[in-house]
């Protein structure tokens, strides 16, 4: 009986071969830069189409309440202010009355205190600027106009994390129709500023990812016939650090966004926090997939340290900038207090940010201590949950008046969320923490991060005032995480017919339900007037208000 051969023992693969394949410039962007690059141009039909239903949802009678409603009340007048004087005036009591009757007086000599920087207030004098401030539409333009755009953001962020025109389709959609954006964006308040600046960095840095993943295996690759020339101590030597990547103009970009979500409101340094420790995250998991060996020395060095100056420096560049209105002022409040304190502050700086430095001591102290009862403070477990949103606007119109037909009629405004929305969003941060531990997904870590900087934090102060409209800044990464739940409902391309024809079906029952939903609760985000049952049945919670 013939002994079987024995097969060929299989010889292992030299270092050097390895260090090879791994070199190839193709080999590197399909470690670093897996997935589809672009889409079809018929494709993105669909989330244009999603920008322009946010658009005009956001802009349809939008001077309607002819009122000053809520907050309006200080960052109107103050933002006329700036447009007339470049920094906040006192006014005349009865100014808001006079605003809504389109004969707005001119403000007091003195200077306001305020607690909140001026880029917000610029952008809604900016609508005043082009509009005129004797109608609504004025003082609501640019934050109709900002949150529109902040839809079209969110469908480039589902982009940019998914590479699935879908998913970013339903994210841009489920940001358009909800009700606590959908408010924001329709009102002269600052948190729609805040949240838009902040999610303009994020896809800024979703784009330096991929540029810096690119250009990474641009100046790490070697050509496999410059390959076979080098030496073993070549190859080992560029893989050993790797290259420096440059200056990163996307991130620069991101420091300006950053600097400018600061300046819309102090909340936003949080989140600046986690988008900075974020993208340098990303940049050593990119060195880590690279095959560098000291990854993680040279990603700190080599993209952490650059990237500081990138984001906190242009930051706080950009910041500085955005009190250029108060510095070119002589009367504004604290202008002159490095004079009328000599030797007292930072010394070293000099006058003018000495005293910027003093007033923002100032407004932080106002910050900090912020802790007066208010019928619609909400604490952040009720925010996601829908629990105690925010009254803006409520009236009464007689029989006859502003279309009622009716005895009672009710008109009101209410920054409620879609609650199928939020409250299927719950479930996506469950599905994203697993998604991260167990998959170690990066685009799930990514929304979790970011949402958790805008979320977190607030836990640790339980004893100031807060509301609802808080949640504004990372309602975005919610909607995200929500439409890409339902990207893994609907499968992907290999799965059997009958299973994609299922998800595609709870996808579309679901998105269908959430607009029906839009619906009945758009009477009380546009402040129209409906029978005082009807308002009822959309107040769950009305022995709230």
């Amino acid at each position: 009986m013939r002994t079987p051969a024995r097969a060929p023992a299989t010889r292992p693969v030299p270092l050097v071969t390895t260090l090879r394949r791994s070199l190839d410039p193709d080999a590197l962007r399909a470690r670093l830069l897996p997935g589809p690059s672009a889409a079809a141009p018929l494709a993105w039909l669909a989330p244009l189409l999603v920008v322009v239903l946010g658009g005009v949802l956001r802009f349809w009678h939008l001077s309607h309440p002819d009122a000053i409603v809520f907050d309006e009340t200080y960052y109107v007048k103050d933002s006329y202010s700036l447009l007339l004087h470049g920094y906040e005036r006192e006014w005349p009591d009865g100014a808001d009355e006079q605003f809504v009757a389109g004969t707005h007086p001119e403000p007091l000599a003195g200077p306001s205190y305020v607690v909140h920087p001026p880029v917000g207030k610029w952008l809604i004098a900016f609508g005043m600027w082009l509009f005129g401030a004797d109608d609504p539409f004025g003082w609501r333009f640019s934050a109709a106009l900002v949150g529109t755009l902040s839809v079209a953001l969110v469908c480039a962020a589902g982009w940019l994390l998914f590479r699935s025109v879908t998913v970013a389709t339903l994210a841009g959609l489920f940001t358009a129709v909800d009700g606590l954006h959908l408010v924001q964006s329709r009102l002269a308040l600052l948190d729609v500023f805040l949240m838009f600046f902040v999610l303009l960095a994020f896809v800024l840095l979703l784009l330096d990812r991929s540029h810096g993943r690119r250009r990474l295996a641009e100046r790490l690759g070697v050509p496999p016939h410059e390959a076979a020339r080098a030496s073993d101590a070549e190859l080992l030597r560029r893989l050993s650090w790797g290259p420096w990547l440059g200056v990163r103009w996307w991130r620069v970009a991101a420091g300006v966004a950053c600097g400018l979500a600061v300046g819309v409101k102090w909340s936003a340094l949080f989140l600046v926090a986690g988008l900075g420790i974020l993208t340098v995250l990303w940049d050593l998991n990119a060195r880590r997939a690279a095959g560098i060996r000291h990854w993680v020395r040279a990603g700190v060095l080599m993209d952490g340290v650059p990237a500081f100056g990138a984001v906190v420096g242009t930051g706080l560049a950009a910041y500085v900038l955005t009190w250029a209105g108060w510095f070119a002022s002589s009367g504004a409040y604290d202008r002159n207090w490095a004079a009328e304190h000599p030797g007292e502050g930072v010394a070293w700086l000099p006058a003018p940010l000495r005293s910027l430095w003093a007033y923002h001591v100032s407004a932080y102290g106002f910050h900090s201590g912020l802790g007066t009862p208010h019928s619609y403070e909400a604490l952040p477990w009720l925010w996601l949950t829908l629990g105690r949103p925010t009254s803006y606007h409520y009236d009464s119109p007689e029989p006859g008046v502003d279309g009622c037909a009716v005895e009672h009629c009710s008109q009101a405004i209410l920054n409620i969320g879609n609650p199928l929305l939020w409250w299927t969003a719950i479930a996506a941060v469950l599905v994203a923490v697993w998604l991260w531990a167990v998959r170690r997904d990066w685009r799930a870590g990514a929304l979790l991060g970011v949402f958790a900087a805008g979320y977190v934090p607030w836990l640790l102060y339980p004893e100031r005032t807060m509301y609802f409209f808080y949640a504004l800044p990372f309602q975005p990464y919610l909607m995200l995480m929500l439409a890409g739940m339902l990207g893994l409902v609907l499968g992907r391309r290999g799965d059997p017919v009958a299973r994609r024809r299922a998800g595609i079906l709870v996808v579309g029952l679901f998105t269908a339900t959430a607009l029906l939903v839009s619906a009945h609760f758009a009477p009380i985000w546009f402040a129209e007037t409906i029978p005082y049952e009807q308002w009822q049945q959309r107040m769950w919670f009305k022995s709230w208000i």
